[in-house]
């Protein structure tokens, strides 16, 4: 149906009407190479800008999936120092038990340096998880700084390609750009 006006519209493009000379011919087949070089030119384009944009679609998926990651890692670190925390209160509290039923007094010098010895030890026990843990913060942090930059990075990649691209074609597309001549 539409096959038809659309295959004169091709022949008349390519200089195959009956009554076409030589020379419109030549001026139908450049009109045609003119047509798929600006369709070239326009996909180019398209191409450059849509792959900036997927860039920075996936490098923004990525930050919201360091965020999630970073939530759950700061959930495991307090988790990990709560525990910590129960284990050396439950060896505290047992170490009492057994000095007192040995008959030690929990004020004499030695249950007193016994439970600072391991009052001392589950601080450091719980500043190494929680050191730990911040340092994974920082690192993920700067994961997700380096990703906004990639997607930031590939927008502008895109666009200048795209530049690159309409402007390389400019002198094909526009006869006469760049040379000072007017167009008649």
């Amino acid at each position: 149906m539409c096959f038809l006006p659309a295959a004169g519209f091709l022949a008349n493009l390519v200089g195959g009407a009956g009554a076409a000379t030589a020379a419109g011919a030549t001026a139908g087949a450049l009109t045609a190479g003119g047509l798929l070089s600006t369709v070239g030119t326009i996909a180019g384009i398209g191409g450059s800008l849509l792959q900036g944009i997927q860039g920075a679609q996936a490098a923004k998926a990525n930050v919201a999936a360091i965020e999630a990651q970073r939530k759950t890692e700061a959930q495991l670190a307090a988790t990990e120092d709560l525990r910590t925390r129960k284990k050396f209160g439950t060896a505290m509290a047992q170490q009492r038990a057994e000095l007192a039923a040995r008959g030690v007094t929990l004020d004499s010098v030695t249950a007193v340096t016994l439970g600072q010895t391991a009052a001392q030890e589950l601080s450091f026990e719980s500043q190494r998880i929680r050191s730990e843990g911040a340092a994974r913060q920082v690192e993920l942090s700067n994961e997700q700084r380096q990703m906004r930059a990639n997607g930031l990075s590939s927008i502008l990649k895109g666009t200048f390609g795209a530049a690159d691209t309409l402007l390389t074609a400019a002198p094909d597309l526009w006869p006469g750009f760049g040379r000072g001549e007017a167009a008649a």
